[in-house]
């Protein structure tokens, strides 16, 4: 997320005396920020299928007006070998939970390195809405004349202009959308898809019918490239045969079929507990159902529709095309048409959406790292998302469709840039990064040759062949795709000198992860309205667990490791002098925002929400038992005190709480850290 990002529960600032009669009227501060709303293994994979699967809508007729009918074999070469790369995105996530590409190349290789990669990656991401915007728009337009063929009505809407028009409007709704936040968009992303199965299973049952009865045959495995699509080597023979750098060339058209892996990593931050085991379920959701889909159109097509009209007639529009050659009587291939255009407008309208979430995340990774202004992270004051770096992206995503005039083939070939040397940075970092040892890894790609090297420490032979393709892919890419090579390069180094000015702006200040606070927006509220349904505590199941120093979390890693159930308080206490503060003293101290900071990270490294809580009282142990109290809690963890033995924390806590509570109010008491684990119960 990007990722888009929602305000999640708010935290609470609120003040607390030890004697009652002498308490004033607590106010208290609601803390939000963009911290995030845990989402399913399911949604994970909607969100990146309305990226990766909707390529199953143009890169059909891409890849067959650059090499030709052999098109469906590289497609599904490419799908196949999507798994591999995607097994690269896995390990990277499971390091580092932000683990898109520019934190993993920045580990491996350094900030320069890592700021021309995840220029390259942006000219991605403001490509993929653009080319999947247009994309519905040519569908959509193509039934529209259709329609009005069959009604003899003479007009005939401008396919590019339209489609670039319509471009336009859906990148405006999303954009809306994502200034509202990760909720809206990941539930909408879950309907686009499950629509989009009922289509798919249609469509693939209707052709495989169609394919038997008229004994349709495989395509033929042939070269035929055009001089736009062999670009500076159309002079060179080889480059035209079925040898191998005709195989690359042609691999090279079809990596579109894999755009949207980043998604991948921009999502992660999002999934919930089990995080690991969610992530490995979301990736291998994603690659059965992109395999399924795009390849098995990409053949129908090339069987079932006749050569002659295929590309002139159905180029931008295959699947459309596809609807109206299958057997049937007319009326219900029409109405297939519409199913599928409808269809297709939702799914890539989502990646619309999709491209948006991916743009932000990596936007505001680097915007933490303090490669971008400060001024960019400032969260909407209502909902609490990155919307100024929404509106940039918006804007220029908007600009491309523009510039672009609808044209598909034109996108495709920019388009291309990105995906493949975002790849090429990511693997390389990963491979990089193995042969550091400090850097503890869940989980790994596979085939690892522990037999190869002395001293036990294996070699990552799967790592080094995805590296070795996936570069000369992109090797062969810059001499075959002349108008990728140009923009994207220029694009890439336009954005990298922003990165650069505004790292000079920022001072080089180095936010590196999570010493730079994260953003919070605060609001003053009554002690009245301090009740679990105010905060959006809705579960019977509460925990509360006590914080203090942003260096040693170590009860709540062991707490989130143990635990995936029931809504977690995070709580700090701001011990000040004096029966009671009489304003609580600075709103958010900077060591707050520290130690909030390092929770949030934490959290999602594990894949929970949590609700931050700062009291300010002058006894931290009564201020947790009154808080636990308020909100309903059923268990407290605390950590082992540096200046108090547990038994004491335990048997002050219960003094406390003898004191709040009546009898038939229980909760759990736990002391713990990483060799104690104290309990009791009151």
């Amino acid at each position: 997320m990007p990722a888009t990002v929602k305000p999640i529960k708010p935290g609470v600032v609120t003040e607390l005396s030890l004697p009652e009669t002498s308490r004033k009227r607590t106010q208290a501060i609601v803390v939000t920020t963009g911290m995030l709303a845990f989402i399913s293994f399911w949604r994970a994979s909607a969100v990146v299928l309305c990226d990766l699967a909707s390529t199953a809508y143009y890169i059909g007729g891409i890849v067959e007006q650059a090499c030709g009918r052999s098109a469906p074999y590289f497609i599904l070469a490419v799908m196949l070998f999507s798994y591999a790369v995607r097994a690269v995105y896995v390990e990277s996530c499971s390091m580092f939970t932000r683990g898109g590409v520019y934190r993993v190349v920045k580990e491996a290789m350094g900030p320069t390195l890592a700021k021309i990669s995840v220029s390259a990656l942006m000219f991605d991401y403001i490509l993929t809405g653009p080319i999947s915007g247009v994309s519905a728009g040519q569908y959509l337009v193509g039934l529209i004349n259709e329609l009005l063929k069959l009604g003899h009505v003479p007009l005939v809407l401008p396919p590019d202009l339209t489609a670039a028009v319509f471009a336009i409007g859906v990148t405006i709704y999303f954009w809306h959308q994502n200034i509202l936040g990760i909720e809206e968009s990941s539930g909408k992303a879950m309907r686009i898809m499950q629509v989009t199965t009922v289509m798919a299973v249609i469509m693939i049952v209707w052709c495989g019918i169609t394919a038997v009865a008229r004994g349709a045959h495989l395509p033929p495995l042939e070269l035929r490239f055009t001089g736009e699509s062999l670009g500076w080597l159309k002079n060179f023979p080889a480059a035209r045969t079925v040898g191998a750098i005709g195989i690359l060339i042609a691999f090279g058209h079809s990596i579109l079929a894999m755009s949207g892996e980043e998604s991948l990593a921009q999502i992660n931050r999002e999934i919930e507990a089990p995080k690991l085991k969610n992530l490995l379920r979301t990736g291998l959701v994603i690659f059965v159902y992109s395999l399924l889909l795009t390849s098995l159109i990409s053949f129908f097509a090339v069987m079932i529709i006749p050569d002659g009209i295929r590309m002139s007639r159905y180029g931008d529009d295959l699947i459309g095309g596809l609807a109206m050659y299958v057997v049937g009587p007319l009326w219900a291939r029409i109405a297939l048409r519409a199913f599928v255009v409808f269809v297709g407008f939702l799914i890539l309208a989502g990646a619309v959406n999709t491209a948006i979430v991916g743009s932000t995340g990596v936007l505001t990774r680097v915007a933490e790292d303090g490669v971008l202004l400060d001024w960019f992270r400032h969260p909407h004051k209502r909902y609490g998302t990155n919307y100024r770096i929404i509106n940039l992206v918006t804007s220029l995503q908007i600009a491309t469709i523009v510039l672009s005039r609808g044209d598909m083939f034109l996108l495709g070939e920019a388009y291309a840039f990105g995906v493949i040397w975002s790849f090429v940075f990511k693997t390389l970092s990963v491979l990089v990064l193995r042969y550091r040892e400090k850097y503890h890894r869940l989980w790994r790609m596979p085939l690892n040759l522990t037999w190869f090297r002395p001293g036990g420490q294996d070699f990552p032979l799967g790592l080094a062949l995805t590296f070795l393709v996936l570069f000369l892919t992109a090797v062969v890419n810059l001499f075959t795709k002349e108008v990728a090579t140009i923009s994207g390069i220029g694009f890439t180094l336009g954005l990298f000198c922003v990165f650069e000015i505004s790292e000079r702006m920022n001072g080089h200040v180095e936010h590196a992860y999570g010493e730079e606070p994260e953003k919070f927006n605060l609001e003053m509220v009554d002690e009245s309205q301090l009740d679990p349904a105010h905060l959006g505590l809705n579960s019977s199941h509460k925990r509360l667990i006590a914080i203090r120093d942003p260096g040693n979390l170590a009860h709540l890693h062991r707490y989130l490791s143990e635990r995936d159930d029931g809504e977690l308080i995070a709580m700090t206490v701001r011990t000040e002098r004096g029966l009671a503060s009489s304003d609580g003293g600075q709103v958010f101290t900077d060591h707050e925002g520290k130690l909030f900071s390092k929770v949030v990270k934490v959290c999602e490294d594990h894949g929970r929400a949590v609700t931050p809580v700062v009291a300010v009282s002058n006894d931290q142990i009564y201020a947790i038992a009154r808080m636990a109290y308020l909100l309903g809690v059923d268990e407290v963890v605390m950590g082992v005190s540096e200046r108090f033995h547990p038994d004491i924390q335990l048997e002050n806590f219960a003094m406390h709480w003898g004191a709040l509570a009546d009898s038939a109010h229980h909760v759990k008491l736990r002391v713990l850290s990483d060799n104690r684990d104290i309990r009791a119960e009151l």
